[in-house]
């Protein structure tokens, strides 16, 4: 753009970021500070980030977060030639802490900080041992004709209830029934307990029904503390309770299902008779008996501060909508994720700490309690406080996803994006893609392919060459997990399996057909379907955005600090950052190190230097990188002996067939991951220019292997150069 003969260079929003090799690794606090930062800038107090820096943030026009529910670093490595449209586009990426329930921790439809239970911990939990681990329907908590008799519910036939009136019309309930919160105030009378209020919440927590009901019999105590009822309420009220009888029975359909905590006292109050009943002081089963508090599992489930201390009384609607929040928590989650958020702890720690103002969550200006808001939903809650438009689509599912959902929620998001300034938008994963065989099937997968890549045979060797010498000769590039004489052949050849593809990669353009221990020899990759492909695969990963202005350099001395690594690589122009691996047990450096230079240009001068070297009788070997730090880091410290993560085992005994479902359920998640990249695709061309864009592969840490997250980042730019495609 021209005024008056100046051109004026329009500040264009983009990321930089000095992280490199173990600095890649990010929290989910960061990601939610740069996050903050990016959506609110420092009006909010929002901290700006150090790992990465947003340059001119004020000229982005929004900011989008894509959850892929499930997925982690292995879904991105073993399916890596998938996501090319991700790796060309998305230039900045970071490892990420596993994390299962991405939506309860970052949306707040949860909690986060329970105290674990261990396997056997989980099979003793009374829930479990009620309900099992898997999900159920509506109808398996509807308690049975036994257990209404056990805890004095009105039942049909009893004495004491031969007047009540009965609700149900002989429809059976099902797991499609309706869901209806129900709750009741009573005071005391010459006659007894008899109900003075009366609530009723659909599913969905709209209140229905919320009447005033006047006693038959004098008032005696109208226990305001708890009921919120006076003299004064009741005065004009004409309300009784056959009235509120008959409005119940022409309000609910015939197959309702009622739900309450500790109800049998409130059907009581009513003289009503109801067969379908959930009451949720039995849901969340404890052990001997006992019963948690509605007040206690609204907040250490919900999140909720309900009946507090400053109110008059308690409020019936309320209290409806929370029972009826419970049940459909505890349907929705299932037993198993209930038992984990172990409440039993939680309830014991409350009563030992014995003061009831430390568990009275603190009040944010609008009411709502401080802790009842994870970060992102405190983001969210933030910017709409600005009166600025925030989405959230889609979700986690236990459900498979329907084939027209992701394309629902895509098309939804293109739609709604432009008029929103921050974005959520979350994909499920079909549950089958996620269960712990195929985990760890593609576990075994990724390492096997890993070693074969890593590994060399080299030979022939005349007999009697000493394997020490050739070791010697071969940790010239780079670090050699192992070593061993093959003897399958008539000559002696060797197995070298090294740490880093660069090192393999180097062995064999430097050795195959060289002369070693007097021998001319062939070093080559193991032929199995693994490799097949190494040649693309290489070529792809030199192209990754990470391997960009990074070389690998081996042969390095023995130094005792950076510093000196910084001496010894001084002929070096332009060098900003060196990544220097160590150990993982005995920290002692490796011989050979990652350089990153500011451009491809300045790393390729570097390059050429060193090699050019080499080529007059220097130590030193260096090519073009291949290795992402992410990589590194989850190959190379996945434990404690600098090995790939421990693969998980399948069954003992595993059949063919479970393994034909596994290979079958591979192609499945492959072409899963195919349609992913697809589905990122079309909604980053589709959103408007200069936003800036997340991509977060949460992964879980719930199974017995829990790979990293991954979190990809890129800022649209519609007028710079366009981004490859498949």
């Amino acid at each position: 753009m021209e005024v008056l003969g100046f051109r004026l260079f329009e500040k264009k929003p983009h990321l930089s970021t000095e992280a490199f090799g173990e600095g890649c690794e990010i929290s989910y606090n960061q990601l939610h500070e740069f996050l903050k930062y990016a959506a609110l800038g420092r009006s909010q107090n929002a901290a700006k980030p150090r790992w990465c820096r947003i340059h001119h943030r004020r000229h982005l026009t929004g900011t989008v977060v894509v959850v892929l529910h499930g997925l982690s670093q292995l879904h991105f490595y073993r399916f890596y030639m998938q996501f090319k449209y991700l790796r060309k586009t998305f230039r900045h990426c970071f490892s990420l802490p596993p994390l299962s329930g991405f939506t309860e921790v970052c949306v707040g439809t949860g909690v986060n900080d329970n105290p674990s239970l261990s396997r056997e911990e989980l099979k003793k939990d009374p829930i479990i041992q009620k309900y099992g681990e898997e999900r159920r329907g509506l109808s398996s908590y509807i308690l049975t004709p036994e257990e209404r008799r056990r805890y004095n519910y009105p039942v049909e036939g009893s004495s004491d209830c031969s007047h009540f009136v009965s609700l149900c019309r002989s429809v059976p309930p099902s797991d499609d029934s309706p869901l209806f919160g129900l709750d009741c105030e009573m005071c005391l009378t010459d006659k007894g307990s008899e109900l003075t209020r009366v609530s009723v919440v659909d599913a969905s927590g709209q209140c229905i029904m919320d009447e005033l009901v006047k006693p038959s019999s004098p008032i005696q105590n109208y226990l305001t503390r708890y009921s919120g009822i006076t003299e004064k309420l009741l005065r004009s009220v004409t309300t009784r309770l056959a009235n509120v009888q008959a409005r119940l029975k022409s309000l609910l359909p015939p197959d309702a299902v009622l739900v309450g905590h500790s109800l049998n006292f409130d059907l009581r109050a009513l003289e009503v008779i109801h067969p379908n009943v959930i009451d949720t002081s039995l849901l969340f089963t404890r052990k001997g008996g006992k019963r948690f508090r509605l007040k206690f599992l609204a907040e250490a489930v919900l999140r909720k501060d309900i009946q507090r201390t400053d109110q008059e009384g308690h409020d019936p609607t309320e209290d409806a909508t929370c029972a009826l929040q419970l049940a459909q928590f505890f349907m929705n989650q299932g037993p198993r994720k209930v038992s984990e958020l172990n409440l039993e702890v939680r309830c014991l720690e409350q009563s030992q700490a014995g003061d009831s103002k430390k568990h009275t969550l603190p009040k944010l200006k609008n009411g709502i309690p401080k802790q009842a808001k994870t970060p992102i939903q405190r983001l969210l809650d933030a910017w709409q406080s600005l009166s600025q438009k925030a989405l959230l689509l889609g979700g986690q599912s236990d459900a498979s996803p329907d084939s027209n959902q992701h394309e629902q929620i895509l098309q939804r998001a293109l739609e709604e994006i432009p008029r929103s300034s921050f974005s959520i938008i979350q994909f499920p994963l079909d549950p089958q893609h996620l269960n712990p065989h195929l985990a760890a099937h593609l576990t075994a997968k990724l390492q096997t392919k890993l070693d074969e890549l890593l590994t060399v045979y080299a030979g022939p060797f005349r007999k009697g060459s000493c394997v020490k010498a050739l070791k010697r000769t071969f940790e010239n590039y780079g670090h050699i997990r192992s070593i061993r004489v093959v003897t399958e052949t008539p000559k002696p050849h060797i197995c070298v399996q090294y740490e880093v593809l660069e090192a393999a990669q180097l062995a064999i353009e430097n050795l195959n057909g060289a002369e070693v221990a007097g021998s001319y020899i062939k070093v080559q990759r193991p032929i199995t379907e693994m490799t097949l492909d190494w040649e693309t695969l290489l070529r792809e990963l030199e192209m990754d955005a990470d391997n960009e202005g990074v070389i690998y350099v081996a042969g390095l001395e023995e130094t005792d600090s950076e510093a000196d690594l910084q001496e010894q690589l001084g002929f070096l122009k332009d060098l900003t950052s060196v990544f220097w691996p160590r150990d993982p047990r005995s920290r002692r450096q490796r011989n050979y190190c990652f350089l990153k230079f500011p451009t491809v240009e300045s790393a390729s001068v570097a390059l050429e230097t060193i090699q050019g070297q080499t080529a007059r009788g220097g130590k030193l070997h260096s090519r073009a990188a291949v290795t992402p730090p992410h990589l590194h880091r989850w190959v190379c410290h996945g434990n404690q002996n600098g090995k790939c993560p421990a693969s998980p085992q399948l069954p003992h005994g595993a059949g063919r067939q479970l393994k034909d479902q596994l290979l079958a359920s591979e192609q499945d998640i492959k072409s899963a991951m195919k349609a992913c990249g697809r589905w990122i695709q079309k909604l980053y061309r589709g959103l408007p220019d200069r936003t800036l864009c997340a991509i977060l592969f949460p992964g879980t840490d719930r199974a017995c292997v829990s790979p990293p997250g991954f979190c990809l980042l890129a800022v649209k730019d519609n007028k710079g150069p366009a981004p490859a495609s498949h």
